[in-house]
């Protein structure tokens, strides 16, 4: 597929204000996107596990799923609990195929005393994820894509403290807790979340209000600015999936570890795509499970190394590696064959063709900080 020539990217709302802050822009599922500023990817990764990063994520698909009862007509397509959803509440869940296999992952979120349900997707997967939710669902329920509002994310556990100032009502929040609110007087959706590991939140505005909201975030002595290197190193230190790379759809929820995201009830009801197989995968085991990987020395593996066992053959191939700036060590997550899936497990991975020691390990490689009730 050819690389979209850099006149057709697209820009976020605060595109201009990356510029003026010195980022280094690259191309990010089809918009002009920072990949770092002038601190640099380690600095903006440790200044965020210290204090507080702010993250332009306007490039993800929001909407808003309205209808007689949108929850469960969402259900058709995740295995989540939507209709178990709670007002002021929000859910990480996975959109499935017929086959069961992973087409994206998502957040749903119950907004007080409204009824459409308020959906964040992928960037790169938002038009295919929108498409297929609106075809699937047409005549229960209508999606309304919202591409006029942008989305940022404020990321450390000093990140109520600075969101505070703004928003008073933030604090109050706790982890995957959601709310309307002012932020520096423009109205905003304020959900208690996010994608590094820490204590955080995801602000969604108006586009024209993010610039303001924006600026006044970085304002606070304990923000700074941070692109999308840091997010995805971020990101792995917590055991989290990158869409295209961890999970697509080539993997089912009990391969990638993500049983923890199917509903109870809906285990017992067994009313979501491919729902015979998946849940004869929970009772029996997959061929092949998601595992964390911690290299020994210092040099990292990244996507595609080879995963072997200690006679020399291939168990599987990991999907995402590289350096750990907390841990000040590689890590690395992948698939391995679930005979070996087990912790502790002692496997090479072949780098350059050379066997490199490693073993598997529990995830989140990094503790995380979000603040629970």
């Amino acid at each position: 597929m050819a690389e979209t020539a850099e006149t057709d990217l697209k820009k976020t709302p605060l595109h201009a204000l990356h510029v003026e802050l010195g980022a280094k822009m690259v191309p990010f599922a089809g918009y002009d996107m920072p990949v770092q500023y002038p601190t640099g990817i380690l600095k903006e990764h440790l200044h965020t596990r210290a204090a507080a990063g702010m993250f332009d994520v306007s490039h993800m698909g929001q909407a808003f799923l309205a209808g007689a009862d949108p929850a469960r007509a969402l259900e058709r397509l995740t295995p989540a609990d939507v209709a178990g959803l709670g007002e002021g509440r929000q859910r990480y869940a996975l959109l499935l195929n017929a086959r069961g296999t992973i087409k994206d992952d998502f957040m749903v979120a119950r907004l007080v005393g409204e009824a459409a349900l308020y959906l964040v997707v992928n960037a790169a997967m938002k038009d295919n994820d929108f498409t297929y939710i609106a075809g699937q669902l047409m005549g229960q329920a209508t999606l309304t894509p919202r591409p006029d509002r942008a989305l940022l994310a404020l990321q450390g556990p000093k990140a109520e403290t600075a969101l505070a100032r703004l928003a008073p009502e933030a604090a109050s929040l706790s982890f995957m807790q959601i709310a309307r609110m002012d932020v520096a007087g423009r109205p905003a959706i304020v959900g208690r979340t996010g994608y590094t590991g820490e204590d955080g939140y995801e602000i969604s505005m108006a586009a024209e209000d993010a610039e303001a909201i924006a600026r006044a975030l970085l304002d606070e002595p304990e923000v700074l600015p941070i692109g999308l290197g840091a997010r995805d190193s971020l990101r792995l230190e917590a055991g989290l999936c990158l869409y295209g790379h961890d999970i697509d759809e080539t993997t089912d929820p009990v391969e990638a570890s993500l049983v923890w995201s199917i509903g109870k009830r809906r285990k017992i009801e067994k009313d979501f795509p491919a729902a015979e197989k998946i849940m004869n995968e929970v009772l029996n085991g997959a061929a092949r499970k998601r595992v964390g990987l911690r290299p020994e020395g210092k040099a990292p593996a990244r996507e595609g190394t080879e995963i072997a066992d200690k006679t020399g053959r291939i168990i599987g191939r990991i999907t995402s590696g590289g350096f750990a700036p907390t841990l000040n060590a590689p890590v690395a997550m992948g698939y391995v064959e679930t005979a070996f899936a087990d912790d502790g497990t002692e496997v090479d991975l072949m780098v350059r063709g050379k066997p490199m020691p490693a073993r598997v390990v529990a995830m989140p490689f990094v503790p995380n900080g979000y603040k629970r009730k």
